[in-house]
């Protein structure tokens, strides 16, 4: 059975940081664009960062410069290190796997998303 799992949410104050955790199992994800998504309660869900299988990172202007994508293939995992964090920062976060870039960063289409992990930032 093929899964992502996230870790690594939970609560903070604005201007602190978090470090979101993603674990593939059941195939090797190295091959993969591996990005995330959030959505907040009412809205839409809406593309947060992408990093290519040769690791070519892409944002959202939102996050841009506050937020970095990373990948460990050994280990099967990608990482979203969030600073500065702010109130609209607060939503579910879910790691997806996709077959490119842009599938995952203009279309938010993939083949796995894990179930996502709550961040709430307080003001």
């Amino acid at each position: 059975q093929v899964q992502l799992v996230e870790s690594g949410g939970g609560l903070v104050q604005a201007g602190g940081s978090l470090r979101l955790s993603c674990v593939g199992s059941g195939r090797t994800f190295s091959g993969y664009a591996m990005g995330w998504f959030r959505q907040a309660p009412g809205k839409e869900r809406e593309f947060v960062a992408v990093i290519s299988s040769k690791s070519t990172t892409f944002y959202a202007d939102s996050v841009k410069g506050r937020f970095t994508i990373s990948r460990d293939n050994a280990k099967n995992m990608v990482y979203l290190q969030m600073n500065s964090l702010k109130p609209m920062d607060t939503a579910v976060y879910y790691c997806a796997a996709g077959d490119t870039v842009e599938d995952l960063r203009a279309r938010l289409q993939y083949y796995y998303r894990g179930q996502g992990t709550q961040v709430t930032v307080s003001s």
